[in-house]
């Protein structure tokens, strides 16, 4: 009998494994956008019209931001409009991994930018305009200040997980909080998170550079936020990269899978775990067994995993051993 025949109902399922606050993320980012592109855009004008090529720089500077925010913003909107495209076959919830890795490297090359300028100033000093530069490094820290406030928005609700197939949650074997990590919207504050504490890094050495003549603090300032943005570009490039290459995300839950399954003697064969989205996890398992099961008795051990959105079991059925 084909699988289309009626009298074998087959359960539908979808592919949309984003996450559960992925249209609120995507608002945010967009309102933040338009935030710092208004303030860019008034540094920018401003600097021209009243010579200050400070406020032009930082204007510059901003844009930068705002580049890696968009890139996040269209990660958001493309992942939400082809989340059904089924050419897509295990959905767009790596649209976000796939945007927070490249600006992972965005933040890599700021890093290096900001520690060349500090170094090329701590050997060869320039003139510093401390009443200048002091009011644009605070209005700066503002406005990432409210623009952290705007991403962060709603972010305690990151435990939670809207999945498309239905669990037993009463035995949430391997929750980790790792797998509910939108990384698209992590890499938007690092971004944030990394110009405010520039700013202030930046406010600190230029007040000591005018109250004591320390002219070497405000470039020292700036290689140690070349440091800090530097190792959280790292991180964010080693997490997203493990999740775009398919890496394991939890071996601890895919040895507990393992082990869940072969309780009844039956032997895990073959056995693949990785990231879907956030929130969602795939597996893939491949099972020996002298018993009559069929993939839906290993698929209900499996229930209790929560975070699990996509399961595949193949079922290999061996003769058992002659006495």
């Amino acid at each position: 009998m084909s699988e289309a025949d009626p009298a074998y109902p087959l359960p539908q399922h979808d592919h949309v494994f984003l996450g559960h606050d992925h249209e609120r993320a995507e608002r945010r980012t967009w309102a933040v956008i338009v935030l710092c592109s208004v303030m860019m855009t008034a540094e920018i004008i401003g600097g021209v019209l009243f010579g200050s090529l400070a406020l032009v720089a930082d204007g510059l500077h901003m844009s930068t931001h705002a580049g890696a925010l968009l890139l996040a913003a269209l990660a958001y909107t493309y992942a939400r409009k082809y989340a059904n495209d089924r050419n897509f076959t295990f959905g767009t919830g790596k649209f976000g991994d796939l945007a927070a890795y490249s600006s992972a490297i965005i933040l890599a090359m700021i890093a290096l930018l900001i520690g060349y300028e500090a170094i090329t100033r701590l050997i060869n000093p320039v003139p510093i305009s401390f009443n200048e530069a002091i009011p644009i490094a605070v209005l700066g820290l503002a406005v990432n200040i409210a623009s952290a406030w705007l991403l962060s928005g709603g972010q305690h609700h990151g435990h939670g997980h809207d999945h498309p197939h239905s669990h037993d949650h009463a035995h949430d074997h391997g929750h980790n909080h790792a797998h509910h990590r939108d990384n698209n919207m992590r890499a938007a504050i690092i971004h944030v998170a990394a110009d405010a504490g520039v700013s202030i890094l930046v406010i600190a050495g230029l007040l000591l550079a005018r109250g004591f003549g320390w002219l070497w603090m405000d470039p020292l300032a700036g290689i140690i936020g070349a440091i800090v943005i530097a190792n959280w570009s790292y991180t964010l490039i080693r997490d997203t990269g493990g999740i775009l290459l398919d890496r394991t995300p939890d071996p601890q839950m895919a040895e507990k899978m393992r082990k869940t399954i072969e309780t009844e003697g039956d032997q895990v064969i073959d056995l693949h775990l990785w990231r879907l989205g956030p929130g969602h996890l795939g597996a893939i398992v491949s099972v020996a067994t002298t018993k009559p099961y069929e993939a839906a008795h290993y698929r209900q051990r499996l229930a209790g995993f929560a975070d699990l959105s996509h399961v595949t079991v193949e079922v290999q059925h061996a003769r058992p051993a002659s006495g």
